[in-house]
């Protein structure tokens, strides 16, 4: 049985409410780390520092008092729920759930479909990643007021002890467990800070690190627990993929080496030498293949030719007959189960929307899975193979409120100033119009604007007849690596000339209108947010930036250590005198005097990846170029809102941000 931590580098991710999505810059994690100097790593006993008090979290910064009705009527919106799954039993009779009851997020076990979720985490912290290993063992990870500094834990459900098996102080992530619960591996950064490093960690003993150059992480264990999939992680669209060796502790490399392409995912066949990965170094999508490990430079075997999209997730049953996996198709995923020997995939019939977190029961037929869509919050549910059935296993709540009310997103296109189709996901209000339009602007940039379910998306669609238009500028995933790198380095600002054009797409259509248009967007699209107003500020009323990248020189030398040279690869080398020039001309500070708008900025104190003085810059530069600027400051977040009194507050600030700033008479 595994579990992988986090899809490396894309993850799906509202940053409307949650903590931050992909890549490094737009959601909650991506690769974690821990500490040691030389030699063989041991378990930590160093306890982690204490987050700041609750009732201390907030500073609020030329934001007015939020009314009472307000408040209220938010109140249900605020209380929708998600749950996503983390584990499934060896025999598939119960799940790990993840999800929130009170302030975070926390694991519970699910013994029966729609069966009570009993609460087995008690964090401060929300807990980011948890497995499974056996009905007696769970491993989890948190960290500790958003900081990242991902730690791993070892509960024992009999006695409901929990112990740490990290350092307490450095970056962990990207846990996977072996088939039979014996060893669990992890990336970590503790040697220097820098590098991601891989660590193996019996579960009766101390971990055992295998010193990288570079960013790596594990991905799978072979059967018979001696061989170890590792991937090395340079940008978006240059990936590594290796087998470690663990009695001897070498690595054999699998990806050609005369190649440039993405390795997102790769797994290990029953027999130890087959192995499964998704890549694009033979055309524009990730595709599905099969390859010996024997062999690596034999050809490889292409499983998914006849599917001209992306595949994403990918899960390998218990007795290594069937492979599911998902392709993302113009943004909805398909489920298909592959039966390797025939080599024939079958789909599955599961609700439209996002799925994620495939898991396997290790001695049964039973796939568990997450799904969401835009009008439902994310829930669980498992595909017996044999029986053919699908169950909801989770029916989380939303709030008390109709979901019948909500709006689902038609997926259009206009055209930019190349002629090129960019695709968005328009969320249109019951009646005629003319509405006023929020934009949200995906982070990433290396990230997709999906149909999932934004409880802001909705409040404002249903309650406020505001239209939400969530484009997917050029640089998006899911539309071919080509598309991809459109934005990368002296192209930066073709991406920010998409949203003129679809400025003038709003123009041509009678229910909008074209008078009131906010933007929205965390992390890089905070960027794009400040970039937006920027040059067409004549033609938005407000922007709203969280977690926002105001200048790219200051951003790219603040950023975490382990981040900067992924950072490079996207934005440009800072270092190189050209470079830095262009970066330099086109940041948001170097403009801040045409940014006439009005601008909300949320940040987390505690970001690695923006650092908050990327938003402090931005909101003093603002206010001292004359105009007025909100500020949030969470003292105990980091890229992004992770605790519900902190997204509430958020929420309630960023409703009566619009209703000022979209109103008719303005």
């Amino acid at each position: 049985m595994s579990a992988t931590a986090m899809k490396l580098p894309r993850l799906i991710v509202a940053l409307v409410l949650v903590a931050g999505c992909p890549e490094p810059e737009a959601c909650p994690e991506v690769v974690p780390a821990p500490t040691a100097s030389t030699g063989e790593e041991t378990t930590a006993t160093v306890e982690p520092v204490e987050a700041p008090a609750p009732a201390n979290n907030l500073v609020l910064d030329g934001t007015p008092e939020i009314p009472a009705e307000l408040r209220d009527r938010l109140r249900q919106y605020s209380n929708t729920r998600s749950a996503s799954l983390s584990g499934i039993s060896a025999n598939g009779a119960s799940m790990l759930v993840n999800t929130r009851f009170a302030e975070t997020a926390q694991l519970h076990l699910v013994s029966a479909p729609l069966g009570t979720r009993r609460q087995i985490t008690f964090e401060d912290e929300p807990v980011r990643d948890g497995a499974l290993v056996t009905d007696d063992i769970v491993l989890f990870m948190h960290d500790i007021g958003g900081n990242e500094d991902n730690q791993l834990f070892f509960l024992d459900l009999p006695t409901g002890r929990t112990r740490m098996l990290t350092d307490g102080t450095s970056k962990h992530g990207s846990l996977v467990v072996s088939h039979h619960g014996t060893f669990a591996a992890y990336s970590g950064n503790g040697r220097n800070g820098t590098d991601m490093d891989i660590y193996v960690h019996p579960l009766d003993g101390e971990a055992r690190r295998i010193d990288r150059e570079g960013y790596w992480y594990p991905l799978d264990f072979s059967r018979d627990d001696s061989k170890l999939l590792i991937a090395q992680y340079v940008s978006i669209n240059d990936s590594r993929l290796g087998v470690l060796d663990l009695a001897s502790g070498e690595v054999t490399m699998l990806s050609p080496a005369d190649r440039r392409a993405s390795y997102e995912n790769a797994r290990f066949g029953a027999d130890g030498n087959t192995v499964y990965v998704v890549s694009d170094f033979d055309g524009e999508f990730r595709q599905l293949y099969q390859l010996d490990a024997r062999n690596p430079t034999a050809e490889w075997t292409k499983l998914s030719a006849d599917i001209p999209w992306n595949v994403e997730a990918m899960a390998l049953s218990g007795d290594g007959r069937t492979l599911a996996f998902t392709t993302n198709e113009d943004g909805i995923d398909k489920l298909r189960l592959l039966d390797v020997r025939r080599r024939r995939a079958t789909p599955v019939e599961v609700p439209p929307g996002i799925l994620g977190n495939l898991r396997w029961a290790r001695d049964a037929q039973v796939l568990g899975f997450t799904v969401m869509g835009a009008t439902r919050t994310g829930d669980v549910y498992a595909y017996d193979t044999r029986r053919r059935r699908l169950t909801r296993w989770t029916e989380s709540e939303v709030g008390g409120l109709d979901a019948d009310t909500f709006i689902e997103p038609e997926l259009v296109r206009f055209t930019s100033f190349d002629e090129r189709e960019i695709p968005a996901f328009y969320y249109r209000p019951r009646g005629e119009g003319p509405f006023p339009v929020m934009l949200y602007i995906h982070g990433g940039p290396e990230s997709q604007a999906r149909p999932y379910f934004s409880p802001l998306t909705q409040f404002l669609a249903v309650e406020r007849n505001v239209a939400v238009i969530a484009p997917n500028v050029r640089g998006s995933d899911g539309y071919g690596k080509s598309y991809l790198l459109l934005d990368n380095g002296m192209k930066r600002e073709d991406s920010v000339k998409d949203i003129g054009a679809l400025l003038d797409w709003i123009e041509s259509r009678e229910e909008l209108d074209q008078s009131r248009i906010a933007v929205y967007g965390g992390s890089y699209g905070g960027y794009m947010v400040l970039a937006s107003l920027v040059h067409f500020g004549e033609r938005i009323r407000a922007g709203v930036d969280v977690v926002g990248i105001s200048n790219f020189v200051t951003f790219l030398e603040n950023t975490r250590d382990y981040r900067r040279d992924l950072r490079r690869q996207e934005y440009g080398d800072e270092r190189d005198p050209e470079m830095r020039e262009h970066l330099t001309a086109i940041s948001p500070t170097t403009n801040v005097d045409r940014i006439q708008s009005a601008l909300f900025v949320a940040q987390g104190a505690n970001d690695p990846r923006v650092p908050a003085s990327e938003s402090e810059q931005i909101v003093q530069a603002v206010r001292n170029s004359g105009q007025d600027v909100w500020y949030m400051l969470a003292l105990n977040e980091g890229h992004g809102f992770g605790r519900k009194e902190n997204r509430d507050v958020f929420f309630q600030l960023s409703v009566m941000f619009l209703d000022r700033h979209l109103a008719s008479e303005n």
